[in-house]
């Protein structure tokens, strides 16, 4: 039936002149004088949405929904969303062809002969033929990443109508529910909330208001907003998760995936650990949060899982929306300017962004998706591509090479697949997730910093896009701590590309977007989510410039009262030696000079050899490594780019004692985490960004001990901007003495009996 239909609607597409399809695009139905259903009148139609999405679609069920949506209909989506240009140039040629699998799409929106999961399924078939296939970016060029097998792509012309929400006929089980309570659901609340050109002016100039409040489990927090005052926001001791407004089927699998926390001392009636239920308040209020305390190995998988549920909660309650406006458009006749109510969307379709470091997390993230999607084992959905994403993201556990001892919390950031360079589009669809989907088709981007870096470009290039990035509406940042490592650059080139305006218009109704969008203010609707493991200049500079939310700022501040300097076993005496910046931009030139007429003559005798150097920048690490080549000193060196060949040669140098100085630079350090063995003497360069590095590179003295211990010594600089890495390695009440002492060196032993 359906495919007699599907060339029945073909047949008379390919009859009809440009007029008559743009005259049935313009206004749903063909022009009177070739109207040929003459017989009876079109009546404006209803479509109420079923009250369940498990509901079959059985024949009879599809024989009553051919009354209620009409052939115009179903013609109109057939060309909803292609182009006038294809029209004219490939009128002949496409419309036989690619009208008729259009048309099987659109009867799969009608819900008539074709199931979900069977156009599901159809579209996992033909995924790599449509990658291959669809259209090539803007003005007929190649994406971006078109060098990569195509698997980014942006558009899909041929099967956009199984993605679009504008045509989207799909029975919705959750459709009414966007419509229940809006003044108390908080996404709502958000989305619905009108700001005013005085406000975005008034937030520009004046400064924020704070408010300073103590969780029982997040600590010290520093709410702040330029838009409003704050209100005195204390956590509840019990959560009921109706008054959490979760959408469907959330409330029912949410328990189910989150048992893995919830065993020992939790309430039977607790849904949340004590973290993850304070997390989610603040998230589900749509502030901005600032979490620096995210460690893989401790509450890594605890906030993930707590993230994924809100950008889900977030995606589903959007689509919902949406589909609800779309059957009240087709059941009711607006007239001219009656289509206010139904501004429900962005510029683009992407609504929620996240970027994570490494294709492990990624993978991760996508299964939370689907289990919290997914329920119970009897209501499986359908995963398209999930064979493919599998290969992709996941990793072989015979890869990994066996007996390497390494720290447990570098064990729980390189496990599994850590390529950094991913994206990947995700579409939500009624029981159905498809991967790889078309960036301007899908819900949720998952990417790597360098990921996207690749896609925006830089000024001048000629394959550059980042008109996906302009209605993101959530933007979660996970492990921000390890694109210090990575390349913070790409973190930055990204938020200065967050909610612009975009260059095309990319097929949307202009009717159907919100004004907040449309003035450009979408970046005072964009909740940023930023989880990192320490507090570290870059990554406040960022959440407090990029930002603005208009709910409001969360940041949590606790202050080390131990510091990382503790955990350092080995006798050793520590010089702290201060040096003096007249400001934040001549720290890099003041610390240089200091340390070549302060710190290295002391080194340069003989006496003082196997001194080890520890550079945090490499920027740094590279103006020393020039001048003790100008100087023509004993040295040798190891950073991230060095090969494993000339890393065995240095370090066997420096433990010989043929190489007086070693030069490591932190990154190294970080990805490898090797034991430099011959260690005397240590200087610190700079305080380390993580702080437990300190006590690592410490203990490396001991790995060679052979009764030299009274000679050992250690170093390290800092200056007044220090103070937050201070703080994090010698506690903050001895960082504050230190800072403020009008002694410039200070002296810690460790390891003492």
């Amino acid at each position: 039936m359906g495919k007699r239909r599907s060339r029945g609607h073909s047949q008379l597409l390919s009859t009809m002149t440009k007029k008559q399809k743009k005259h049935l695009r313009d206004f749903g139905e063909e022009h009177p004088f070739y109207d040929r259903v003459s017989k009876k009148e079109a009546k404006p139609q209803i479509c109420q949405l079923s009250e369940s999405s498990d509901s079959s679609h059985s024949e009879s069920e599809s024989e009553t929904e051919q009354e209620h949506v009409s052939g115009y209909h179903r013609l109109l989506a057939t060309l909803k969303n292609v182009s006038e240009e294809e029209e004219e140039e490939e009128e002949e040629e496409e419309e036989d062809g690619s009208a008729g699998g259009d048309a099987d799409l659109s009867e799969e929106d009608v819900g008539e002969d074709v199931s979900v999961e069977e156009a599901a399924e159809s579209a996992e078939t033909q995924e790599d033929m449509s990658l291959a296939d669809s259209s090539k970016g803007r003005a007929g060029e190649e994406p971006p990443g078109a060098s990569q097998n195509s698997s980014e792509e942006f558009t899909d012309v041929k099967h956009e109508s199984l993605f679009s929400l504008e045509t989207n006929f799909l029975e919705e089980d959750s459709g009414g529910s966007c419509s229940q309570r809006p003044s108390q659901d908080p996404f709502q609340q958000h989305i619905n909330k009108e700001l005013k050109e005085k406000e975005i002016q008034a937030a520009a100039s004046s400064p924020s208001t704070t408010q300073q409040l103590k969780w029982p489990v997040l600590g010290h927090l520093v709410f702040s907003s330029k838009f409003q005052k704050m209100e005195t926001f204390k956590p509840p001791k019990d959560i009921d998760l109706k008054s959490l407004h979760l959408q469907k089927p959330l409330e029912a699998t949410w328990a189910k995936t989150n048992s893995q926390f919830l065993s020992g001392p939790q309430k039977s009636n607790s849904f949340f650990t004590p973290l993850q239920k304070e997390l989610f308040l603040i998230m589900n209020s749509y502030r901005d949060l600032f979490y620096p305390e995210r460690t893989a190995l401790k509450n890594g998988e605890e906030i993930r899982h707590v993230y994924c549920l809100h950008a889900i909660n977030h995606v589903l309650k959007s689509n919902a929306q949406v589909l609800a406006n779309n059957s009240r458009r087709r059941s009711q006749k607006l007239g001219v300017g009656e289509d206010d109510d139904f501004r429900d969307q962005g510029l683009t379709r992407p609504k929620v962004l996240i970027v994570v470091p490494f294709r492990e997390a990624a993978l991760r993230v996508v299964q939370l998706f689907i289990s919290l999607l997914e329920g119970d084992s009897k209501k499986k959905i359908i995963v398209s591509n999930k064979k493919r994403f599998q290969g992709e993201y996941g990793s072989d556990p015979e890869e990994r090479p066996p007996n390497l001892k390494r720290p447990e919390d570098y064990e729980a950031v390189f496990v599994g697949n850590i390529d950094d360079h991913f994206r990947i589009g995700v579409a939500i669809l009624q029981r159905s997730i498809r991967l790889y989907a078309p960036f301007y088709s899908s819900d949720i981007l998952i990417a790597s910093p360098l990921g996207l870096r690749t896609i925006i470009g830089g000024e001048g290039e000629k394959k550059r896009d980042f008109d996906f990035l302009s209605s993101v509406e959530l933007l979660i940042v996970d492990q921000a701590d390890i694109y210090l490592m990575q390349n913070w650059e790409h973190v930055l080139h990204l938020m200065n590309h967050m909610n612009l305006l975009p260059l095309d218009s990319h097929g949307v109704d202009f009717s159907r977007v919100r004004m907040w969008s449309l003035n450009n203010w979408s970046k005072y609707y964009r909740q940023t989510l930023l989880f990192g493991a320490l507090q570290d200049a870059q990554i406040n500079s960022v959440f407090n410039k990029h930002c603005v939310n208009a709910q409001g700022q969360v940041a949590v501040r606790n202050v080390p009262m131990t510091g990382s300097i503790s955990h350092v076993l080995v006798q050793l005496p520590h010089v702290f030696q201060r040096m003096e910046a007249q400001d934040l931009a001549s720290v890099i030139d003041a610390r240089f000079h200091f340390f070549i007429n302060k710190i290295l003559p002391q080194y340069r005798d003989a006496v003082m050899s196997h001194t080890l150097i520890y550079v945090p920048s490499y920027f740094d690490f590279v103006r020393l490594r020039n001048y003790f080549k100008k100087e023509e000193l004993n040295f040798t060196h190891i950073c991230e780019y060095t090969q494993k060949s000339g890393v065995s040669r240095a370090r066997h140098f420096f433990l010989q004692g043929e190489k007086q100085f070693l030069l490591l630079t932190e990154r190294f350090h970080f990805y490898k985490r090797y034991t430099i063995k011959g260690i005397r003497n240590l200087i610190f360069y700079e305080l380390p960004t993580y702080p437990h590095f300190y006590s690592e590179v410490c203990n490396m003295l001991r790995a060679t001990s052979r009764g030299e211990e009274a000679t050992w010594t250690c170093t390290v600089l800092y200056s007044k901007y220090d103070a937050q890495r201070l703080a994090a390695v010698v506690g903050v009440e001895r960082a504050a003495q230190m800072l403020q002492s009008p002694k410039n060196v200070h002296l810690f032993i460790t390891g003492e009996k």
